[in-house]
């Protein structure tokens, strides 16, 4: 059986470590190609797009695949809706591997936004020296805040417009609770801006800005496409996988649409 990763996140490569080498499956992450250095699963790889829904829906008829896992990042929208249609298109069964997002606790000082638009207009009340840490390919939206200075951290370093006053920090995580109490105090910053990327790798800068007394702008997540089914982690994905490896019918034969 032929399984299809749509990844770029840690829970996809703990999916492909998991499956490689499981009876009877043979696996392929796919990578969007916009970090330079990724950290490559085991398994067959291959890095770029695929055109949209269609070009999607074609590569799955030609290699075939039998089951398609989404286990891209919360806020790759464009790529959970492609992979529905063109589940839906070649009958192709999608699971999404979604971590949980984040929830405040006690003692959080956090302010929602649906955009990083709606983040750009609340910040100049919240502070002057911020923590951007929405990745480096969201930095137009903050352009235009001149008065304000940013650090941004980023795997790659960021291309396109950015705000004037920037300093950038090329960093990969999981960070560590006191390299962000240091970071934090080290730059002097006064208020986190952040997507509810979820996960633990990058959740200390949270409970280092809850201890300061940081406010934290916090984008939620776009809409994901309805009628998927969701699991929250690797091992339940490869359960969901080997509950359809077993269900297969004799000789292999495949149920995908044409």
């Amino acid at each position: 059986m032929h399984v299809l990763i749509l990844g770029g996140t840690t829970e996809a490569r703990r999916l492909a470590e998991l499956l490689h080498g499981m009876p009877g499956v043979a696996v392929t992450t796919s990578l969007a190609g916009r970090v330079a250095s990724p950290r490559l699963p085991p398994g067959e790889v291959r890095v770029g797009g695929f055109g949209g829904p269609e070009g999607l829906t074609a590569w799955l008829r030609a290699h075939p695949v039998d089951v398609l896992v989404d286990a891209t990042h919360p806020f790759a929208r464009a790529m959970s809706f492609h992979a529905a249609g063109a589940a839906a298109a070649t009958g192709v069964p999608l699971l999404a591997l979604r971590r949980p997002g984040w929830v405040p606790v006690e003692g959080d000082d956090w302010h929602e936004a649906g955009s990083p638009e709606e983040a750009v207009a609340l910040l100049p009340g919240l502070g002057r020296r911020v923590f951007l840490t929405t990745g480096r390919m969201g930095l137009a939206a903050f352009a235009d805040l001149d008065e304000l200075w940013f650090l941004v951290r980023s795997v790659d370093a960021p291309e396109g417009p950015r705000p004037a006053r920037t300093e950038t920090l090329l960093e990969r995580g999981p960070f560590t609770l006191d390299g962000e109490r240091e970071l934090l105090r080290r730059h002097r910053v006064d208020v986190v801006v952040t997507k509810d990327s979820g996960g633990a790798a990058t959740a200390p800068k949270l409970t280092a800005a809850r201890e300061a007394g940081l406010p934290v702008v916090v984008i939620r997540r776009p809409p994901v496409p309805e009628g998927v089914p969701v699991v929250a982690d690797p091992e339940r994905a490869v359960r969901w996988v080997g509950e359809h490896r077993d269900r297969r019918a004799p000789g292999g034969a495949s149920r995908r649409a044409d």
